[in-house]
């Protein structure tokens, strides 16, 4: 970019200087250059900000975020999820949000639990039952 506005610069000064102006006062020349110098950087600056360039892969940029409804929808269901997980009992509550929506490792799981490995994949599978039929029979989600 510099020497963008060394070259631009000197054009405009060599063009000022052959045509048929003159400057007022010759001793300022350093000036003058000196001015066209901060203009012409000026301009590159606002011209090259105003509309930033794209990058190779533009076409194939997608938007990542959701749409409005998809942001209610999702609200809805954490609410629903909420609301639902308070109607179970506190340990498959406390087991569904440790491995769901904590993501805590499952050993630590096992050890909170005082259970082996094999059996927290039981105690998963019955809490997800009875979350399923807390779900159904409370009519969330139903339209």
């Amino acid at each position: 970019m510099i020497d963008d506005i060394r070259q631009e610069t000197f054009l405009r000064v060599l063009n000022f200087l052959r045509s048929d102006r003159s400057l007022d006062h010759p001793e300022r020349l350093g000036a003058y250059v000196h001015s066209v110098c901060i203009n012409v950087m000026m301009e590159l600056l606002r011209a090259s900000t105003r509309h930033p360039p794209l990058p190779e892969e533009a076409h194939r940029v997608a938007d990542g975020r959701e749409s409005p409804e998809a942001d209610a929808v999702t609200a809805q269901r954490k609410r629903m999820v909420q609301q639902v997980l308070g109607d179970l009992p506190e340990k498959d509550r406390q087991i569904l949000r440790s491995v769901f929506l904590e993501d805590a490792d499952k050993e630590e799981i096992c050890v909170r639990f005082h259970v082996n490995r094999d059996y927290l994949r039981v105690l998963v599978h019955r809490a997800k039952l009875k979350f399923k039929a807390v779900l159904d029979e409370s009519g969330i989600g139903q339209p």
